[in-house]
């Protein structure tokens, strides 16, 4: 009997190409933004954060990138907890784009209506970034719809996303009791950022091509196979 060829369930696919878009964003965002504002300033500067390049040239792309990751999340259907932390995790994603933060903003021009939405800019990030390790830790980690486990190894790899994020939150955190000329020459916080973004890009981005092959049929080979002749 000769293997046929299967294509994976429809759902399956879908699945798949949210999980890589998220990843995929996630992976292109620090660059794009950091290359971006050098390529536009003709210096090689850092911002203060990620956030802080809404402030920059690239505002349209760290607004656009954080809504397509919010689009992806709210839409991510595969099992009822992933739906509904995604869905959260979505339009903490929006909110994180649509009230920015007044780190890097010109001193002169924000006021009270600014620190408020920085306010609400840096609780929604916080629990973006909570959430996409809870992703990592918990949900990654749990057997597929079938019940088939995730390798060791995949399980490792998304334990360490996960505790990258937990870290970077961590030392973000942290590093608020520094003196405000070191977090500027530093630049503590976008490096921890950095560190969260492309850790759970990297997990998203696994995720999605492990989901393509749990959802493939698997194909048992006779190996004593037997020759029939038609009457």
């Amino acid at each position: 009997m000769n293997p046929r060829s299967h294509k994976p369930p429809q759902d399956a696919v879908t699945v798949r190409h949210l999980r890589l878009g998220v990843g995929s964003v996630g992976l292109a965002l620090p660059v794009v933004l950091v290359v971006g504002h050098m390529a536009a300033t003709r210096r090689l500067t850092l911002l203060d954060s990620l956030s802080g390049y809404y402030h920059s040239e690239m505002r349209d792309v760290f607004v656009g990138s954080m809504c397509a990751v919010g689009v992806f999340l709210i839409g991510y259907r595969y099992r009822r907890p992933e739906d509904v932390l995604g869905t959260v995790a979505g339009v903490l994603a929006v909110t994180v784009a649509l009230f920015p933060t007044t780190t890097g903003a010109p001193a002169v021009t924000v006021d009270g209506l600014d620190r408020t939405a920085g306010v609400v800019h840096q609780v929604a990030a916080a629990g973006l970034f909570a959430l996409l390790a809870i992703f990592c830790l918990v949900l990654f980690v749990r057997p597929d719809t079938a019940g088939v486990p995730p390798r060791r190894s995949a399980v490792v790899f998304y334990r360490v996303c996960g505790g990258l994020i937990v870290l970077a939150i961590a030392l973000a955190l942290a590093s608020t009791q520094l003196p405000e000329d070191v977090r500027h020459t530093v630049k503590p916080v976008l490096w921890c950022e950095t560190l969260a973004v492309f850790a759970f890009g990297a997990a998203w981005v696994a995720k999605s091509d492990a989901l393509l092959r749990a959802a493939e049929p698997r194909v048992t080979l006779d190996p004593n196979p037997r020759s029939t002749t038609p009457a």
